[in-house]
């Protein structure tokens, strides 16, 4: 095959992943929990894919080497066959974007060179996301969060905060620092109750911590993002050291077929008491 047809054959590939996907959108989703993992300029993302799910994958902009864990799957390949691979193994992936029907459950990797912790930042350096998935969750309904952005104005007023001075605390970046290394299951972005938000990409259980806030006085983005909610599915937990933990209070859903979970919050009345007695038990 000379480069002109393995051009064409590639481009036809490329279309009919996306009629796959455009078809696959108007499905129910399957869940398919994601771990963040990051170390010593080091992120793995982490997704596990149950058994009998056909997934495609967003459009990787690099190479990049995968570990399968564990699971059995097949990869459809350009010429319409396919080609299975059982875990354990490594592979050396292409840029581009594949469907997978899974026989078995997966538990995939990505392994990528990097110090950025942010996700979404790492999303965009990463991944090119298709016209049909950003038209998909533009179409998707806003949540009416309108008694959390009414609440939030009261909860704010018993403590003498206007809306004003908290935006002003919340974006100054004095105090505030990334996400230190480990493995989460969260990732900020758009929020219907206001700017950004904290959301699940695996599934919390109650009493399970869910990352730092605050962490030797210093905010992390967990302290910064996460939102109030009248009816919260979190709290901070003040320890012994004065850091502040994010602990699940009810059951929290990560993400089903790519999309963010549950936004995760907290009652700010919670929190900002919880501040008050931090700086009481310091002076």
């Amino acid at each position: 095959m000379d480069s002109l047809d393995r051009t064409q054959s590639a481009l036809a590939y490329a279309e009919q992943v996306s009629q796959v996907e455009k078809a696959m959108l108007t499905m129910e989703q399957v869940e398919c929990p994601v771990v963040h993992h990051f170390g010593p300029g080091v992120y793995i993302r982490e997704v596990t894919i149950p058994e009998g799910a056909t997934v495609i994958g967003h459009y990787h902009k690099h190479p990049h080497m995968s570990i399968m864990l564990s699971g059995r799957l097949s990869i459809v390949n350009e010429d319409g066959t396919q080609t299975e691979f059982i875990a354990p193994q490594t592979l050396h992936c292409a840029a581009g974007r594949k469907i997978a029907i899974v026989h078995e459950t997966v538990i995939w990797q990505n392994v990528y060179a990097t110090d950025e912790t942010d996700v979404a930042t790492l999303e965009q350096k990463l991944l090119e996301k298709s016209v049909n998935w950003n038209g998909h969750l533009l179409e998707k309904s806003k949540e009416d969060c309108t008694e959390d952005q009414a609440d939030f104005l009261l909860a704010i007023a018993e403590y003498g905060f206007d809306a004003e001075t908290v935006r002003f605390l919340s974006e100054n970046e004095i105090d505030q620092i990334p996400m230190p290394r480990g493995s989460y299951k969260i990732v900020i972005a758009d929020s219907d109750r206001e700017g950004k938000g904290m959301f699940a990409t695996g599934d919390f259980v109650p009493e399970e911590p869910i990352a730092p806030g605050r962490i030797a006085g210093m905010r992390t983005p967990a302290g910064r993002y996460t939102n109030h909610s009248k009816n919260p599915n979190a709290r901070f937990v003040l320890l012994d050291n004065g850091d502040v933990v994010l602990i699940a209070d009810k059951e929290i859903y990560g993400c089903k077929g790519g999309e963010n979970g549950e936004e995760i919050t907290v009652d700010y009345r919670q929190a900002l008491s919880l501040a008050k007695e931090n700086l009481i038990c310091q002076q």
